[in-house]
């Protein structure tokens, strides 16, 4: 599979942050597209309204439930190839809420694969999280790094992981899994760790404060982790591979909030709120990718810097502040 000009694909989480550059990125380059979005009580597109209009017209945006099964197959149907990025994502929130992390986590991944397999589709790419791998044990983490359920929600994803495993070696569905490390840019939720900076940052308020600051993370840019998704339905030969997607350097919370700052051209102190910290033996202190493999199997490298994505991450935030609320900051 070289090419997927005449493939009709399917973006599960489309409405999502990356499932809706994964979406405006496959628009030109696919047959059609299909845009799965979450069924809730508003009335737009989500994400997907960032979009070009001209993008957007091409893409066919259809509202469900992947925890139903009954539709989830129906939306698989006369697809080529599925991209399956729709999941609950929300530490903090799977600490409150196991139960629905699971459902949808691991049975929705499930009702997703059972779809693929019925209907013959051709490859089947899902979305893993570098938070299945828990803290390293050593660095640079390659995907035979352990997997350490750290939280409710590694552990769904772990689970889900080894749900598209199972359909592999036991059905030979065609399928590939890509673990990305941290990825940040334009229309990120405002709950993750870069958008919370950048709030703070351009807000009134004279400090920030975040969870830990020790943390340190690998931060991909999300236009090359959507790049890396493209790349892993198109190269031949991956199918039942987990490849990991980062750059393969760190850099610490605190670190990343002085970069913020200084960006921004602000001057804040950076404070600890004990609210905001993870559970002890929940917390994961260090994520390095290893990308030997998606350099040497998907022919991908990241492009985008760290600086230069932040600046287009604080562009974008600018020019939309009424979706970051810098009150909930305040205190």
């Amino acid at each position: 599979m070289k090419t997927l000009q005449d493939q009709h694909v399917l973006v599960t989480g489309a409405g999502g942050f990356i499932g809706s550059h994964l979406a405006e990125m496959l628009a030109p380059r696919c047959r059609k597209v299909t845009a799965l979005i979450h069924y809730d009580a508003r009335s737009d597109w989500s994400n997907l309204e960032h979009l070009p209009r001209q993008v957007l017209h091409e893409v066919e945006v259809i509202a469900g439930d992947i925890t139903d099964a009954q539709f989830v197959r129906q939306c698989i149907k006369g697809k080529d190839i599925v991209f399956h990025l729709a999941a609950l994502i929300a530490i903090p929130y799977s600490y409150l809420a196991p139960e629905i992390f699971f459902r949808t986590n691991v049975q929705g991944t499930l009702f997703v694969l059972e779809a693929c397999l019925r209907e013959e589709v051709k490859r089947v790419i899902t979305a893993s999280t570098s938070e299945c791998y828990g803290s390293a044990l050593y660095t640079p983490m390659n995907e035979e790094h352990p997997l350490q359920a750290q939280s409710p929600y590694s552990a769904s994803k772990i689970g889900a992981d080894k749900a598209v495993e199972s359909y592999c070696c036991s059905f030979n569905l065609p399928t590939v899994v890509v673990r990305p490390f941290n990825t940040y840019g334009p229309r990120q939720s405002a709950r993750a760790v870069i958008p919370t900076i950048i709030t703070q940052a351009l807000s009134p308020q004279p400090d920030i404060r975040l969870g830990a600051l020790s943390p340190i993370r690998d931060f991909t840019y999300v236009t090359d982790t959507a790049a890396g998704f493209i790349s892993a339905a198109t190269v031949e030969g991956i199918e039942g591979k987990t490849i990991n997607l980062g750059v393969g350097k760190g850099i610490s919370i605190g670190d990343l909030a002085k970069r913020i700052c200084d960006l921004c051209g602000v001057e804040k102190s950076i404070a600890c709120d004990e609210e905001r910290i993870r559970p002890e033996k929940s917390e994961v202190s260090k994520l390095i990718s290893d990308n030997a493999n998606a350099r040497r199997w998907l022919d991908w490298q990241p492009r985008i810097e760290l600086e230069e994505g932040l600046r287009q991450t604080i562009a974008f935030m600018q020019a939309h502040p009424g979706l970051y609320k810098p009150e909930m900051y305040q205190r």
